[in-house]
């Protein structure tokens, strides 16, 4: 009989759920958007009861579309935005408030406090982390300050913290695991990723209590299962990582050297290390890729904050397009010599500037600017982001010929040819693109025991596109350091 795997994949602005065969394929899949919130500059929020809601409408859609029953589903996987942070009540299930999301600046003050204390050397021993308002820590700290009463119902344990992970696990099961996985774990800035535990001199530093966190699991493990009533069945989770981590499993990335790039609402470059936690001299962070049977992997990653996001504020902000994929037709009109640049830091800078209070530019612009270069300057700022992370891996002494890319961006052709064309590296696009998703189903497969082994799932990867380097070194060097100067300027 045919199994199944139902991943869900809940992003920063949509969520997701896919259904595929034990091959990797795809057989049918439904996504929700949902409304993004922003109270004040540089804060960012989600209405938890939007995620939850959105998550359940496409999975029962998802499964319907498949033309399957819930019995023929042997796992499910959950892949989320990582590091938004939500805190709800342990009796009542009731959210304190608003899920503060990984975007989000408002703690920007705290942690320079803490830089300042000189704490920035053992958040990045124990972590791999930068101290950043990026990352879960300050967030949990905050809701618990200025919710009235908050952190004593903390202290008391009544109160849970999840990211988005352990926030579905929590109403997946009714309430019956509050879990996470390694990954999620080694991104709130609280999770010591060489000892795998919660650690106590974090904690107290960052002022949050132990009695709130999760139960730390392995990447593919028993999380628990679904209630009945949800989808007239138990369904048993089986797999959870960070997208990043699940983009790096579904790009088959096992082997250390190799390197994925994921283009979505923001971007992310992950570079598998092996058994080793490489520190990094050039900002960029050390993360846990994956814990499989208690034995961790680990990667060096840069994140960038704003990729899709820039198209999506150029059609929905300045409403330069009507859609995202006119974009690929203007780029072809402008042309890649196109000497406006976008800077898109609207929250901030991330690696390796770490700069939260930069915002957002426009430069270079004349009179004979039309639509097509601004446009086009927004697909470039994603590839200029990328090429800012590659450096400081190659400063860092990490060397690849290929990188494997996914996401939403990447089926524009223009943007990954010259994404090759600027890194001067091959872009491989694989036949499966939604690889977040697909690296959290083989997750839940594998504990399913669809997989024997990493092996099996590497051999189901295929490339679908090989996108070589064609760019003169002069154009390559003359366009990036344009870049660089429009950097310098918003700093």
């Amino acid at each position: 009989m045919t199994r199944y795997l139902l991943a869900i994949d809940q992003g920063t602005t949509s969520s997701r759920a896919i259904v595929f065969c034990q091959d990797g394929h795809a057989i049918a899949s439904a996504q929700k958007e949902f409304q993004q919130y922003f109270p004040q500059d540089g804060w960012v929020e989600h209405d938890p009861g939007e995620i939850w809601s959105s998550t359940l409408a496409v999975c029962k859609d998802a499964i319907v579309k498949a033309g399957i029953n819930a019995v023929d589903i042997a796992g499910i996987g959950i892949t989320n935005q990582r590091e938004t942070t939500l805190v709800w009540d342990r009796e009542t299930g009731e959210l304190i408030y608003n899920a503060i999301v990984w975007q989000d600046r408002r703690t920007a003050d705290s942690c320079e406090k803490l830089k300042l204390k000189g704490f920035e050397e053992a958040v990045v021993q124990k972590t791999g982390l930068l101290i950043d308002p990026y990352f879960s820590a300050t967030k949990i700290s905050w809701i618990l300050d200025n919710v009235e009463g908050a952190r004593a119902k903390a202290e008391l344990g009544q109160l849970a913290f999840g990211t988005v992970d352990t926030f579905l696990l929590w109403k997946l099961t009714d309430g019956k695991s509050h879990k996470t996985d390694a990954t999620n774990a080694s991104r709130t800035s609280l999770f010591n990723i060489h000892t795998q535990q919660w650690d106590e001199e974090l904690l107290e530093a960052f002022n949050v209590p132990l009695a709130i966190l999760p139960e730390v699991m392995d990447s593919s493990d028993d999380f628990g299962s679904t209630e009945v009533g949800l989808f007239g069945t138990a369904i048993p989770v089986y797999g959870v990582a960070g997208d990043q981590q699940a983009a790096l499993i579904g790009q088959a990335c096992f082997q250390p050297g190799m390197a994925k790039s994921t283009y979505g609402t923001g971007c992310f470059l992950m570079l598998n290390t092996g058994e080793k936690a490489v520190r990094s001299e050039n900002r960029l962070l050390t993360t846990v890729a994956y814990r499989l049977d208690g034995k961790t992997t680990y990667a060096v990653e840069g994140s960038i904050f704003i990729a899709g996001a820039a198209i999506q504020w150029l059609r929905d902000g300045l409403k330069l397009i009507d859609c995202a994929s006119e974009a690929e037709a203007l780029a072809l009109e402008s042309g890649s010599d196109n000497p406006v640049y976008l800077v898109p830091a609207f929250t901030g800078l991330g690696a390796p500037y770490w700069d939260p209070r930069a915002r957002g530019a426009i430069h270079g612009l004349t009179r004979d600017t039309g639509i097509a270069d601004i446009v086009t300057a927004g697909l470039q700022s994603v590839c200029y982001q990328t090429k800012d992370l590659v450096r400081a891996m190659q400063n860092d002494g990490a060397s690849y010929k290929a990188l494997r890319v996914d996401g939403g961006m990447v089926v524009n052709n223009w943007l990954v040819q010259f994404l090759a064309d600027i890194l001067n590296v091959t872009v491989d696009r694989p036949q499966i693109t939604e690889t977040t998703a697909l690296g959290v189903a083989y997750l839940a497969g594998l504990k399913a025991g669809l997989y024997k082994d990493l092996d099996e799932i590497s051999a189901l990867w295929a490339c679908e596109q090989r996108f070589e380097p064609n760019m003169q070194p002069e154009k390559r060097e003359k366009l990036y350091t344009g870049w660089l100067d429009a950097v310098e300027r918003v700093r």
